[in-house]
């Protein structure tokens, strides 16, 4: 309660990328000072063997995961990882450095407790990310979401060729660094991203590039969440063949943006995509739609959007996902939000006389 009544007034009375980056910073300062972390880790982490989960072969201590977009260029990975997380996924990373889109990008809805975001890719570039990363050391899987290089507005049309062969490089570049990759098929806020993958060939391409590195770690695809059902029976078909991909979460989708109690003359002229609480239920549908669809022997689902409580997290795991990600209720509630949630799984798990979180997963979906 001390950051959302004394740190986070202060925090919002400045620019939201801001203070987002001086959060960055101070979690990067922090793992010079000897001792800090595991102080952090021993107040927010909760251990309990019925919060254990494996995904693609990966031990999680917990399904609650912190979301790309939040730590880009993996500059604060053991701050982050020492505030309780099952684990971390940066990025997203491309194979070149990218400034991004034009600020401002990032602008906060308080009333929704919500953000919408248009920041474009902004990130080192996976050459300097791997070479942070190189030699650290973290006790939760560490996951890179990787996307092609967004070269900016005014730069020339890039050749399918080109998109593929950045995932490929990025990839290359940082094998080594990570437990899973995320492959980022869907980037609501670049004209090059948003729509690539969506034309036959494109993803078969890209994981048969892959397979030949080879990669040594699981894919997963972050799918765009306003695909029909077609398209995403088109992708399974596709993925099929290929035994690296284990799995699926999707995107924010920058076409959505019903149900805001924010004003609309306030968010109107604002580009990008709404993250947090407005995303919930209907991420959650689709988690449902997707979990009918998919080989449930073969593949999990990533879920996030809307994850600020225990209730949110508990309820996309009976949807289907084996782990849950969030990003704003941090803006919103605080590094204690991490310990309240993974509590809070546990007291659900006691009421429903559910021995471990495993057994939910796809508990309210019928007919499969």
């Amino acid at each position: 309660m001390i950051y959302q009544r004394l740190v986070r007034p202060l925090l919002f009375r400045f620019d939201p990328e801001w203070t987002h980056d001086q959060a960055i910073a101070w979690g990067a300062a922090a793992t010079r000072i000897p001792g800090l972390l595991r102080w952090a880790s021993r107040m927010h982490g909760v251990d309990d063997t019925r919060l254990n989960i494996d995904v693609a072969g990966i031990p999680f201590k917990n399904p609650l995961g912190l979301a790309a977009g939040y730590d880009k260029s993996g500059r604060a990975v053991a701050a982050m990882a020492s505030l309780g997380f099952g684990h971390v996924e940066i990025g997203s990373v491309s194979a070149m450095p990218s400034a991004g889109n034009p600020k401002p990008r990032l602008w906060r809805l308080p009333i929704d407790d919500a953000i919408c975001v248009h920041y474009g890719l902004p990130n080192e570039g996976a050459a300097a990310v791997a070479k942070r990363l190189q030699g650290q050391r973290i006790d939760v899987p560490l996951g890179i979401n990787l996307v092609n290089t967004n070269h900016g507005v005014c730069s020339d049309a890039i050749s399918p060729d080109e998109i593929l062969q950045d995932y490929v490089t990025a990839a290359e570049t940082l094998r080594g660094c990570a437990s899973y990759f995320m492959l980022n098929l869907s980037c609501p806020n670049t004209s090059d991203g948003r729509e690539f993958f969506d034309a036959p060939g494109h993803l078969g391409e890209l994981l048969e590039r892959l397979a030949s590195i080879p990669i040594d770690v699981p894919l997963l695809l972050k799918l765009s969440p306003d695909w029909d059902d077609a398209a995403i029976d088109r992708m399974l078909q596709t993925v099929d063949g290929y035994a690296s991909v284990a799995g699926f979460m999707f995107n924010l989708s920058s076409r959505r943006r019903s149900g805001l109690a924010t004003p609309c003359e306030i968010w109107n002229d604002w580009p990008g995509a709404i993250s947090g609480s407005p995303t919930k239920d209907w991420m959650d549908r689709r988690i449902v739609s997707l979990y009918r669809q998919m080989d449930r022997r073969r593949y999990r689902i990533i879920a996030a959007g809307g994850v600020a409580t225990a209730e949110d997290a508990y309820r996309k795991l009976r949807a289907g996902a084996s782990l849950v990600q969030l990003l704003t209720a941090l803006v919103y509630q605080g590094p204690r939000v991490v310990r309240r949630i993974n509590r809070g799984l546990l007291e659900l798990l006691e009421r429903d006389g559910v021995s471990h979180v495993q057994d939910i997963v796809g508990a309210d979906v019928s007919g499969v």
